[in-house]
């Protein structure tokens, strides 16, 4: 069975929800399709597929196929290393198999590549790195003129198209205004009263600046669906064309056709093509935390190549470089110190204001600042790969996921426009018969300004504002949600979990005391735990290994080395057979401990240290007990997560009286020790079951497990990758006060998207029958339905300003 696959496209050329809709009902029915998401706010689609049953080329023809473009970027490149022609197809099928890549082209007379490629899933550095394995080398050329920001390109179209169609527009609207009794003072020149001025001055504005409602609604129609263009095509064609055939009835007339419609139409098209400019500036606006993050990347890099230091973009930097970085200057990509020693600025990644010292063998992370030495860094994670570039990913996702409560508007959005067509029908039927018998415009103008108050675009819009603004938001805080879904949930969370090392505490404990059995040597001792213990990832082995060197003891090998999780390690010492760890551990392999240095143990354990019992060759030797301290931020943050209405649990594999002694201090009452790794899921299950919505965070491999069982998992991003990757939600910066601040803003968000929601059901709810009853003329119509996507947008935009502590 094929592993699935997921890829991000981008798509332009939406107009509504029914829009987006259409577009995944269309993906979801093609083979190999697990899932697709479209979300009409970030004009985005997630697909999860089975590379062996479709691939993204199928994608595309479909999207293009319903009407739509997938967005795609070209990057040329200038190739070195070829001899021969089998070189450019080697380098060409290397590129076309990189996911992502949609078509590349490799030219072997002019030594030139070609790439068109889907900028969200792969990028040119990650191009360059996979020809450099090949052994050639990809350089970048000037982006090509086709690429660009196709979000600020529309921004300007209709602009352009909203400047044009006003001028024209101007001279209807005027003539309009002048026709009210309350404005019957206002001068109009003549001219403006002639139909076939009016017909010259509307005309364009009717098929030019219109015309993407025209091409818009037959995509549409042809799809056998309907969306806004169908809408606004019916209402604007409807009054353009009753206007034309009232101006040739007129010929041989020598009244004014006062009853002429065609400001009606190029009003609306004006208020309409100036709602949708609007829109995409402030749904532009809600992406601020993306352009913030990328605005923290460096652009360029000094790299060493060829015994010269060359000063290069920074997508063109490679994994093994060896990258300059002076003073002041950013770290450009993720690696390892290979000469210097300097203070690092990671406040952008942990929140850390402090400056860290770091030295040769020390890793550093891309964007962080140097503060004062120059460094040599060899570059280990470059493009993609590098942690800032993560962090991008996983805010981009999870602006591009759907919530469960989108569900609803998106289920009304596929039915929307339909209804709302017979609605406007059947009013324009029991005007003409009934109310205004014979009365085609009066009927008519009814029609319009039922079909032109309707909006689906409002309800498409409700949902996914709020989630990328929500989002993007906690991002500013250090705070990843990974998918909307995650972001909705996290409010209902009634029973928060955490683990004690490295989340509660700062997992990097000392060594502190040294018990040893009868006469035993100590420096011997400890030269035997210190070379078993070195084998072990733990943090409190590194600890004991930390501590022991700083006495100066040399440290030899293990001949053999086994972790026993939830009891401790065994290890075969220079043909002495070792076992550290818990009293467990000792009773496993009958070793008896005298009752008075079990009692010492205890006291040890009532002052919050971690004590281990060691024994050699089978024979008690000795206890070896280190202590990790509590986050200064602990204790506040677990009072605020209390005041908030939250149980908190800690939860430890360590024993119960250092757990309990920790517990104390940062004031949590419910304590679960002495849990094996797989014992933590199971204890989520039970207070599942007992009904509470769980949030587990946690930050090892060890938490893993939990965090994927809870209803939330939360990994502290000072951790693990493991427990990161298992997570719904990281707090970057390892302060629980994040804990408090992301249910906060799920909180705050949910509010949000209910707000927007009401207010779209609201809207229509009541707009639809205002007009059907004929209390809006249709360029007050227009007007409010242009301007709801707006207010919807700008009600989104709220979040952005929420003040978090962390």
């Amino acid at each position: 069975m094929s592993d699935t696959k997921e890829i991000n496209l981008q798509i332009s050329g939406m107009t509504c929800a029914a829009c987006a809709v259409r577009i995944e009902k269309g993906l979801n029915k093609l083979e190999g399709v697990e899932e697709a998401n479209v979300n009409f706010a970030l004009e985005k689609t997630k697909i999860k597929y089975d590379p062996s049953k479709t691939d993204v080329s199928k994608f595309q023809q479909k999207v293009e196929s319903l009407g739509y473009k997938v967005v795609t970027e070209k990057a040329e490149f200038d190739i070195s290393g070829m001899t021969c022609a089998a070189c450019a197809a080697r380098i060409e099928k290397r590129l076309n198999k990189l996911d992502g890549v949609n078509k590349a082209a490799v030219n072997f007379a002019v030594e030139t590549a070609l790439v068109e490629y889907n900028p969200d899933e792969v990028s040119t550095a990650d191009m360059m790195e996979a020809i450099k394995k090949l052994g050639y080398s990809l350089i970048l050329k000037e982006e090509n003129a086709e690429k660009g920001d196709h979000k600020e390109r529309e921004i300007q179209q209709q602009k352009g198209k909203f400047i044009f169609s006003a001028i024209l527009a101007f001279p209807l609207l005027w003539a309009m205004v002048s026709h009210f009794e309350f404005t019957s003072f206002i001068w109009l020149p003549e001219i403006f009263m002639n139909p076939w001025v009016q017909l010259a001055l509307a005309t364009p504005i009717q098929f030019i600046v219109g015309g993407q409602f025209y091409i818009g609604a037959y995509k549409a129609l042809r799809n056998k669906s309907a969306n806004m263009d169908v809408l606004v095509a019916l209402g604007t064609s409807a009054a353009y064309f009753y206007s034309l055939y009232l101006s040739f009835a007129s010929i041989g007339s020598d009244s004014h056709m006062v009853e002429l419609y065609y400001e009606t139409s190029a009003v609306l098209i004006t208020l309409i093509i100036l709602g949708k400019l609007f829109e995409a500036k402030a749904k532009g606006r809600s992406s601020e935390a993306i352009k913030k993050l990328m605005g923290l990347q460096a652009k360029t890099a000094t790299v060493l190549r060829d015994g010269q230091e060359i000063s290069i973009p920074i997508e063109e930097v490679l994994t093994g470089d060896i990258v300059y970085v002076k003073p002041g200057e950013k770290v450009p990509v993720d690696g390892i110190i290979a000469e210097g020693r300097s203070a690092l600025d990671e406040s952008m990644i942990t929140g850390e204001s402090i400056p860290v010292d770091k030295t040769i063998g020390d890793t550093v992370i891309g964007s962080t600042i140097n503060k004062n030495g120059f460094l040599k860094i060899e570059a280990t994670k470059v493009g993609k790969d590098t942690a800032l570039a993560q962090i991008i990913k996983v805010v981009e996702e999870a602006q591009g996921s759907k919530a469960p409560i989108q569900r609803l508007a998106d289920t009304i959005s596929g039915i929307f426009v339909p209804i709302v067509v017979g609605i406007a029908i059947v009013t324009f039927l029991i005007w003409y018969f009934f109310v205004t018998p014979g009365n085609f415009a009066e009927s008519l103008e009814k029609f319009i300004a039922v079909l032109v108050i309707a909006c689906p675009c409002v309800l498409g819009l409700a949902t996914p504002t709020s989630i990328m603004a929500g989002s993007g938001r906690a991002a500013e805080y250090g705070i990843l949600f990974k998918g909307g879904e995650h972001l909705e949930t996290a409010h209902r969370i009634d029973t928060i979990i955490l683990d004690k090392t490295g989340t509660i505490t700062n997992g990097k404990p000392t060594l502190t005391d040294v018990i040893l059995a009868n006469e035993n040597n100590e420096p011997e001792f400890l030269r035997l735990v210190g070379a078993a213990e070195k084998s072990s990832e733990h943090p409190l082995a590194e600890a004991i290994v930390e501590g022991i060197k700083e006495k100066g003891i040399p440290l030899g090998s293990s001949e053999s080395f086994e972790a026993i999780p939830g009891f401790g390690i065994q290890s075969r010492v220079e043909g002495k057979d070792l076992f550290i760890g818990t009293r467990r551990l000792m009773k496993k392999h009958n070793i008896s401990i005298p009752d008075a240095h079990l009692v010492r143990m205890e006291d040890l354990e009532k002052q919050g240290k971690t004590a281990m019992l060691v024994a050699i060759d089978n024979e008690w030797a000795g206890i070896i007990a280190v202590a990790d301290t509590v986050k200064e931020t602990s204790k506040e943050a677990i009072s605020r997560l209390r005041r908030l209405g939250l149980d908190v649990v800690m939860i430890t594999g360590d024993n119960t009286q250092t757990a309990k002694a920790i517990a104390h201090q940062v004031g949590i009452d419910h304590v679960i020790a002495e849990v094996l790794p797989e014992g933590k899921a199971e204890e989520v299950k039970k207070l599942q079951q007992a009904g509470k919505k769980v949030a587990m965070v946690g930050d090892g491999i060890n938490d893993a497990p939990a965090l994927a069982t809870a209803d939330i998992g939360m990994a502290i991003g000072t951790g693990t990758d493991v427990a990161m990757e298992a997570a719904d939600i990281t707090l970057i910066r390892g302060d629980l006060n994040s804990i408090a601040d992301a249910i906060y803003m799920s909180k705050m968000t949910i509010r949000n998207i209910k707000q927007n929601l009401f207010w779209a059901l609201a809207y229509n709810s009541l707009g639809v029958p205002i007009a059907a009853l004929g209390f809006l003329a249709p360029w007050v119509a227009g007007a409010a339905m242009a301007f709801s996507s707006v207010s919807v947008v700008l009600n989104a935009l709220r979040l952005q300003r929420i003040k978090l502590i962390a």
